[in-house]
């Protein structure tokens, strides 16, 4: 059976509650022994990873350089593509469902891939940005579905489980 992977997605620049509520997503996905993938730099990819990495997770970091070394602390198998923005569509497409947390331009943009992919969306609603503002809402007509909203980061992985009909 192929490996279960969470994308978590979400902004470089976040408050410290917002960055704790990522290490949380982060543990909460790694105590399923589920794999962690994300674009793999600072913010909210490093607080994520970092709190897989309390539970010996297993972190996968899809990154827009085309160097290694740029990879956060926490991640353990680094991807670099020297494609810039365009990585995001691998962040989005790589994983089995997606949850954004707080977020920008960057993050709608891997919002939009997974919702055209087909790929259950979960935001953490209360941390504002993209997340807060697409949880609970559907983008377009092609999904009779709608952004999931959750409210704790267990709930956001229970989410994806639901969605995901696994056990």
């Amino acid at each position: 059976m192929a490996m279960r992977i969470i994308s978590v997605i979400g902004g470089a620049d976040s408050n410290q509650e917002t960055l704790e509520l990522a290490e949380s997503i982060g543990e909460e996905i790694a105590r399923r022994g589920i794999v962690l993938l994300c674009g793999g730099l600072g913010g909210i990819m490093e607080a994520a990873c970092k709190g897989a990495k309390k539970h010996d997770g297993l972190t996968i970091g899809i990154l827009p350089t085309d160097a290694k070394e740029h990879a956060n602390q926490y991640v353990d198998i680094a991807i670099p593509t020297g494609l810039g923005y365009a990585r995001n569509f691998l962040v989005a497409k790589g994983g089995d469902g997606v949850i954004a947390i707080d977020g920008s331009a960057g993050t709608l943009s891997e919002i939009a891939i997974a919702w055209f992919s087909d790929k259950p969306v979960v935001a953490l609603a209360s941390t504002g940005g993209w997340a807060g503002e697409l949880a609970g809402k559907r983008i377009d007509s092609r999904r009779s579905d709608v952004i999931h909203s959750a409210s704790t980061p267990e709930e956001a992985v229970i989410a994806i489980f639901k969605a995901l009909g696994w056990d």
